[in-house]
């Protein structure tokens, strides 16, 4: 089953941009992420529409943060980027006529609704200045200021 790293994705481009000086095109962005940069606009309209990014236009414009990285978590940019249900697993029949796949279904509904409240409410207590936080360690323990350099 393929996954879906929107999120990922999107909150690797937002930290290498947190740390960046200037905008950064969406040229650049793709080839960063091996994408088309048509790609990487369509996804930074939805950042931008949520007032987590800007966009410059022209000679030496491209993205830039926003937002304050304090006031925004994994779940709002999940959100942003127009993210897939946090579980796309379930029943094809949610209203069976057969007694054992009712009872299956609400063992399974029941958990996934645990589950999915668990994850969404760690998503919204993670901010993005966390990550930048845990970005910077990392870069620092390896002896370094640039991500490119750390591997």
């Amino acid at each position: 089953m393929r996954t879906d790293s929107r999120l990922s994705r999107t909150l690797h481009v937002l930290l290498h941009m947190a740390r960046h000086d200037g905008p950064m095109t969406s040229e650049a962005i793709g080839r960063m992420l091996g994408t088309n940069p048509v790609v990487v606009r369509r996804t930074m309209a939805g950042l931008r529409d949520a007032g987590y990014v800007k966009s410059e236009k022209g000679h030496g414009g491209g993205w830039t943060i926003a937002a304050n990285l304090a006031e925004v978590s994994l779940l709002d940019i999940h959100r942003a980027v127009g993210g897939p249900r946090i579980f796309a697993i379930g029943s094809d029949h949610p209203n069976p006529d057969c007694a054992v796949e009712k009872a299956v279904n609400e063992a399974v509904e029941d958990t996934l609704r645990e589950a999915e409240a668990l994850l969404v409410a760690r998503l919204g207590a993670i901010s993005l200045a966390e990550l930048a936080r845990s970005f910077d360690a990392q870069l620092q323990s390896c002896g370094t200021t640039t991500a490119d350099t750390c591997g």
